[in-house]
């Protein structure tokens, strides 16, 4: 049974449905909106917010590490708007734009593959972890959060990095 004030509903629909709509974006057809080229913007918006998370992730490290709780908290609330901000900006994209196909050859091709299936497999797994992580926090349970928080933290930044690293290696053929 579910204690009074527990997330485990919410945070499961949520780790189930963003996978899913993100999985239907590719697997149904795209609305038409007529010429693309005004989205073409979204891509380099999302690599944004990527870095900027990355970056706040850096930060709340830092001042985690130098007893800054306060700080450290307001760089990880805004690193999990970010994200929010991604997905949103994800979905309509991928909406509507033609899906992009890299173009590399040779060595590139299999780095860039790695780097983008190890992305949205720790993708799905990072959302359930950063929402442990912040529930735990906001409840004060902080030593249960300091326990997940040093799992999500690495993936969570490399989930970031790597989603800008995608991009970069894509950008050329959108």
């Amino acid at each position: 049974m579910e204690s009074k004030g527990s997330f485990t509903i919410p945070i499961t629909i949520i780790s189930i449905t963003i996978p899913l709509t993100v999985a239907a974006l590719f697997l149904l057809p795209h609305a038409t909106l007529g010429s693309a080229h005004h989205l073409k913007v979204l891509p380099f918006i999302n690599a944004v917010l990527n870095s900027g998370t990355a970056i706040l992730l850096l930060a709340s490290l830092y001042f985690i590490l130098h007893g800054k709780w306060k700080v450290h908290r307001a760089c990880n609330l805004t690193a999990v708007g970010l994200s929010v901000l991604f997905l949103i900006n994800y979905v309509v994209y991928h909406s509507f734009a033609p899906e992009t196909h890299f173009g590399g050859q040779g060595w590139i091709r299999p780095l860039y593959f790695s780097i983008l299936i190890s992305h949205i497999c720790l993708s799905v797994i990072i959302v359930p972890l950063v929402l442990v992580t912040l529930v735990r926090a906001l409840k004060g349970d902080f030593a249960r959060h300091k326990k997940i928080a040093r799992i999500t933290w690495p993936l969570w930044f490399y989930v970031a990095i790597s989603g800008v690293t995608v991009y970069v290696m894509l950008a050329p053929y959108y």
